[in-house]
């Protein structure tokens, strides 16, 4: 079966209606259960507010992808998705390490790479590299999507935020995938983009809902093949003859959390503070302290990430090392200007 537009519309509709209706009765269950967020060292909310939306994204997308994609094009993507809900939900309830979380993680790259035929085996020019001997494809790979998986999780931190850079960042890796003609990766990019818009209505400030490990591992995770799969193909259309520009496309779709995340890390080494450790040192916790509130502080973060993904267009024609270090040195410029007024008040 070939995957055609209409399919990606109704997948996309799908999900949101799938997570758009199931969500009320999950806030239901959790009140009766009493399972909630209470918050802790990194919380920028108060109160408690249930964490079961990461079970509504899921289910829109996997019923959604079930209905309307060719099963046999993504059957691995599908199984590497369930073993990250199974280990986001039992984290979300009981708890787990971030080791055992890991290892889930790289179970589950290890069936995108060895089942799925999914890896970076290139890096197209960046640092002067290309090929990839298979060894080091397949440390690279799961080293990506932890990075990407973790990167995610680690901006939700503000009512809609990570849902709403969810739904810019599968969006854009959607319309990429239409263009090289890859409607089976525009097909789950959209179903997820449908499932968060669906989430949003009910975790955009104030929260009514969050989308817990559950969530942020399960949209990690397929935001982590969608941004392989763009490396590894780059971008070649009729008026794009553009490779070697994967990487910086990857790169520029998630700018927000890789770029936040890596800032945060090398602050944080710097001053010997362990790199995964609770704070309220990202880019968004700047933002509130500043005073802008959860909802002008994801418009900003919203903002700011669509900035980035139209600037990038004149990035294109660049050599890839060059574009991605304009990119980076604007994305660190922009991110570093709350921190800097932040430190000239005080």
């Amino acid at each position: 079966m070939i995957t055609t537009d209409l399919d990606i519309i109704f997948s996309l509709i799908t999900a949101f209606f799938i997570s758009f209706l199931a969500i009320p009765r999950l806030i239901e269950f959790a009140h009766k259960l009493k399972v909630f967020d209470n918050g802790g060292d990194r919380a920028s909310h108060d109160g408690s507010t249930p964490f079961f939306g990461g079970i509504a994204i899921f289910t829109g997308v996997i019923c959604s992808l079930l209905f309307w994609a060719d099963i046999e094009d993504i059957q691995y993507i599908l199984v590497s998705i369930l073993i990250v809900f199974i280990v986001g939900l039992i984290d979300d309830l009981r708890q787990i390490t971030a080791f055992k979380k890991l290892i889930g993680q790289i179970i589950a790259t290890l069936i995108l790479i060895f089942f799925g035929d999914l890896q970076i085996d290139s890096m197209h020019g960046v640092l002067g590299v290309y090929d990839l001997p298979i060894w080091i494809s397949t440390l690279f790979t799961i080293f990506v999507v932890i990075v990407i998986t973790n990167g995610f999780n680690l901006i939700d931190g503000v009512d809609g935020l990570a849902g709403g850079v969810g739904v810019i960042a599968t969006s854009c890796f959607g319309f990429v995938s239409v263009m090289i003609g890859q409607n089976d990766m525009a097909l789950i990019a959209f179903t997820l983009s449908g499932a968060l818009i669906g989430f949003l209505k009910y975790n955009y400030y104030p929260a009514r809902i969050f989308m817990g490990d559950t969530g942020s591992l399960v949209v990690g995770m397929i935001l982590s093949v969608l941004a392989i799969n763009t490396i590894k193909f780059g971008l070649i259309t009729e008026d794009f003859k553009l490779p070697h520009k994967g990487p910086l496309l990857a790169i520029v779709i998630l700018a927000i959390p890789l770029f936040d995340s890596l800032r945060v890390f090398i602050v944080r080494a710097s001053k010997g503070v362990g790199p995964l450790s609770p704070g309220k040192d990202h880019i968004h916790h700047a933002l509130l302290d500043l005073g802008f509130g959860h909802k002008r502080t994801a418009l900003i973060l919203y903002f700011i990430s669509a900035l980035l993904i139209f600037g990038s267009y004149f990035l294109l024609e660049l050599n890839v090392n060059l574009s991605i270090a304009i990119l980076a040195l604007f994305s660190y410029f922009l991110l570093f200007i709350p921190f800097y007024i932040l430190r000239k008040r005080k």
